[in-house]
């Protein structure tokens, strides 16, 4: 494998493959391929067609689809005028939708032919979207658009610290938040985020996760930094994922999720991504036994967990192979591994705002260049979750252990981790608390086989008033994208609470994670 190019913008990355290896293989979606120059050229032209619909630095773009190429594209070549892309959660119902696309204030929107009547149903909604381009299918405007913009190169006036992608997380106020991520923390990830994980001549990577998700995205920009090709499929989809193995695919990174229900599946598939040679997963915790069944099934597969958040561009802690197998630290297999390079760690006293000595539970804060400039919009939410310092507080309460390994135990946040999605309860609690029945909600996570957590209601209804679970799920599915909605809902009198009035989910978590050491 040839060495990682340097880089000071994002872009620079896939310029230099394309100098270097011009013919060689960079992307594969479904019958088409570009080679390296012929990714860089379309980047140039994505550059120039946003250029000609009077977009410049500072400004913001939108894409609404699954999986594809012109995503990259669209990304890199805002990168080249320092405009920032938002990958909208396809996934998202109702006021969801129109809610992020503007907020980000994004001037032109890409949405996928597949997703133009979910567009249309918010399209009177949106504020700031002056041109729509439809990609693919029947009607595609995409291709036509993208070869009328003249081959553009960075502009003169871009900076490595402007910011080229506004991803959403859902915040604990309910609604989303755009996490700013600048050309130079990306190129931080791109450098740190395969962790030890090895290639060679003729590796090649799937590239299966939503790129809405930093798991997605920032594992497909990787490609040009390690000078590997991308097998990239449109969604999660076990026939889609199963081609890319049999096309030749070698690495690839899956939730947790995916790899259960290989395990579900059997013999067979676990024997078809058996053929896989590195295995990256996160985005959830992965249920030991899932995970015990998998080294057990792919011995000659190089295993890595990844830990970290939208914040950081992705990946902060890594837990390697050797770790994985070290028949000394059977424990560390739910560990979230080591700090990548140049990023800091620190376990602190949520209270006293001191770090704990080493194996006792605080906040995880981390200090890393691959760290967000804030929230879009939103500063006093930035003013929380960065220090003065530079430290950003991650909301996971967890310890390391004498070597440094990072244990994640609990949450300060109510977030809930579910196939790799993130739910914040605060969200789910404000839908579910106008249905006439309740009287109050609360929104936990409880463990799952297969999707790590699922969400579940605690609901108290107002006296005389009730609802069943399934009437309850369904105001839920009709206001929220799917991986929101509860999967289950218990009923009691009144929701624990302490003096002061704050609900005590720790005490509704206890009976579904018992005694574990991990309540996430």
């Amino acid at each position: 494998m040839s060495t990682t190019p340097a880089a000071t913008f994002l872009p620079d990355f896939l310029a230099a493959r394309a100098a270097e290896r011009p013919d060689d293989l960079c992307w594969v979606f479904g019958e088409r391929r570009w080679t390296w120059s012929q990714a860089w050229e379309s980047v140039r032209h994505a550059a120039g067609a946003l250029q000609a619909e009077g977009v410049h630095r500072g400004d913001r773009v939108a894409f609404l689809d699954k999986n594809n190429p012109a995503i990259l594209q669209v990304l890199l070549g805002g990168s080249l005028l320092g405009v920032a892309t938002t990958v909208v959660n396809w996934r998202l119902a109702g006021d969801e939708l129109d809610y992020v696309i503007n907020d980000c204030g994004a001037r032109v929107l890409f949405v996928g032919h597949h997703l133009a009547d979910q567009l249309e149903l918010v399209r009177d909604r949106l504020e700031h979207v002056e041109r729509i381009v439809v990609v693919g299918g029947e009607h595609d405007e995409y291709d036509a658009w993208l070869a009328a913009g003249p081959a553009t190169d960075r502009q003169d006036d871009v900076s490595p610290e402007d910011v080229c992608v506004v991803m959403y997380s859902s915040g604990t106020t309910g609604r989303p938040k755009g996490v700013q991520l600048t050309q130079h923390a990306m190129i931080e990830h791109s450098l740190n985020g395969s962790g030890d994980t090895t290639y060679t001549d003729g590796d090649m990577m799937l590239v299966a996760m939503p790129m809405f998700h930093v798991g997605g995205a920032s594992y497909a920009l990787l490609g040009p930094a390690l000078g590997v090709p991308a097998y990239i499929v449109s969604e999660v989809d076990a026939t889609l994922m199963a081609g890319g193995i049999m096309a030749g695919c070698t690495h690839a990174f899956l939730v947790p999720a995916v790899i259960a229900a290989l395990v579900a599946a059997g013999p067979q598939a676990m024997a078809l991504f058996g053929r896989l040679k590195a295995v990256g997963y996160g985005a959830a915790p992965m249920p030991p036994p899932v995970l015990r069944a998998a080294l057990e099934a792919w011995p000659d597969t190089e295993f890595q967990q990844v830990y970290g958040m939208t914040e950081f561009g992705g990946v902060i802690t890594v837990l390697d192979d050797a770790a994985h197998r070290d028949p000394d630290h059977p424990e560390r297999l739910v560990s979230a591994g080591l700090p990548v390079p140049k990023a800091e760690m620190r376990i602190v006293d949520p209270t006293t705002l001191r770090d704990v000595p080493t194996g006792a539970s605080g906040e995880v804060w981390f200090r890393t260049p691959q760290a967000t400039i804030g929230y879009l919009g939103r500063p006093d939410a930035t003013a929380e979750l960065i220090t003065e310092d530079g430290w950003v507080r991650t909301g996971d309460l967890g310890r390391v252990d004498e070597d440094g390994f990072l244990f994640i135990e609990d949450r300060l946040k109510d977030m809930i981790i579910t196939g790799g999605e993130n739910v914040y309860s605060p969200e789910v609690e404000r839908v579910l608390a106008e249905h006439p029945a309740v009287a109050e909600i609360a929104i936990i996570g409880v463990p799952d086989d297969r999707w790590g957590e699922t969400v579940k209601a605690v609901v108290a209804f107002k006296p005389d008033q009730s609802a069943s679970a399934a009437e309850l799920i369904a105001f839920a599915r009709e206001r929220l994208a799917g991986f929101k909605v509860p999967a289950s809902i218990d009923v009691v009198e009144a929701l624990p609470r302490n003096p002061s009035g704050k609900i005590l989910k720790r005490e509704l978590r206890k009976p579904y994670w018992g005694d574990s050491a991990r309540q996430v």
